[in-house]
């Protein structure tokens, strides 16, 4: 069973606020715990915002519990209107992530029974240490860095088989290709984008993102590959333009990587177009519509190029 980096500085946060609130001789020790637990986010950005509404939050619930307590009474009855009346207040002021940890100091408030102003400075340290120490814990993230570079790699490997298998259809060497690559890679992405988005959040005064260039660019790619399939299966078969498109492909499928060799490729598209233009028009329906898709799928290869070779101009 794996555990992760959440779990683990919960683990190491939590005796730390406890101990933190001993020292300081504070109420409701446990307490400090649970704050510092629910204070645990999976990004800096996220910790950050968290803790700014949970403090706002845990100071407003204070406000609300003094007027609802001394004005009505410690009554489960109150306790429920106060409730009734709090959390639709911090979802107006967009702080609803406090809403548990403004409830532990409410009803702290609620079972000690009178407002004090010493039990008020106790509840008002525990906000401190409880939130604080979570946010400090959680200010340290792990570099995504090698999960990304792995998506990047199974990525690429899912582009290779693509081609390969888009040449092979063209040859028709290998017509009952499941596509089960195409799913995977509409998974990967997903995944690298959230990892992109958790990175990105990771580190708050960091404009670029090489990372997320990358993946919005091999994105692109992927629609584009999509577009072609279809065009793929339109070909006619074995003619020399057919084949040299084929061969075409099965060169794109050994260069997937993240270098640039999209210019190299750019220039012999160009070669493959202009032997295109030399082929006799068509006279009958079918050799339009064959023609029209071939030229449509010339287009999307020389797009899919472009946008390799923008990305890599981009990082220079």
């Amino acid at each position: 069973m794996k555990i992760g980096y959440r779990t683990i500085k919960t683990a190491i946060a939590t005796p730390i606020a406890i101990t933190i609130a001993q020292l300081f001789n504070v109420t409701n020790i446990a307490s400090a715990g649970i704050l510092t637990i629910l204070c645990i986010q999976p990004s800096r950005k996220k910790s950050v915002e968290s803790a700014w509404h949970r403090f706002i939050a845990c100071i407003l619930a204070i406000i609300f519990s003094v007027v609802f307590f001394e004005l009505f009474s410690y009554s489960p009855i109150v306790l429920g209107v106060l409730l009734a009346v709090f959390i639709p207040t911090t979802v107006l002021l967009k702080i609803e992530k406090g809403i548990m940890t403004s409830t532990v100091i409410t009803l702290n408030l609620y079972a000690f029974g009178t407002i004090k102003v010493d039990f008020l400075i106790d509840q008002f340290l525990l906000i401190i240490i409880g939130i604080g120490t979570g946010l400090l814990v959680n200010l340290y993230m792990p570099s995504l860095d090698k999960q990304l570079k792995a998506k990047q790699k199974e990525l690429e490997n899912n582009f290779k088989i693509i081609l390969l298998e888009i040449a092979l259809y063209i040859r028709e060497k290998n017509m009952d290709w499941d596509g089960k690559e195409i799913t995977k890679v509409e998974e990967i992405l997903i995944e690298a984008e959230e990892l992109v988005e958790r990175d990105r959040e990771n580190h708050l005064l960091r404009d670029d993102h090489s990372f997320e260039s990358y993946f919005l660019m091999r994105k692109k790619q992927f629609d584009l590959l999509q577009q072609m399939l279809p065009l793929v299966t339109r070909l006619p078969k074995r003619d020399d333009i057919s084949e040299r498109i084929a061969d075409f492909f099965e060169k794109l499928s050994e260069a997937v990587h993240p270098g640039n060799t999209a210019v190299l490729f750019l220039d012999e598209l160009k070669d493959i177009k202009s032997e295109f233009k030399k082929e006799e028009l068509p006279t009958t329906q079918d050799e339009f519509e064959t023609r029209a898709s071939l030229f449509q799928l010339l287009y999307n290869i020389e797009e899919y190029l472009t946008l390799k070779s923008k990305f890599k101009n981009l990082k220079k």
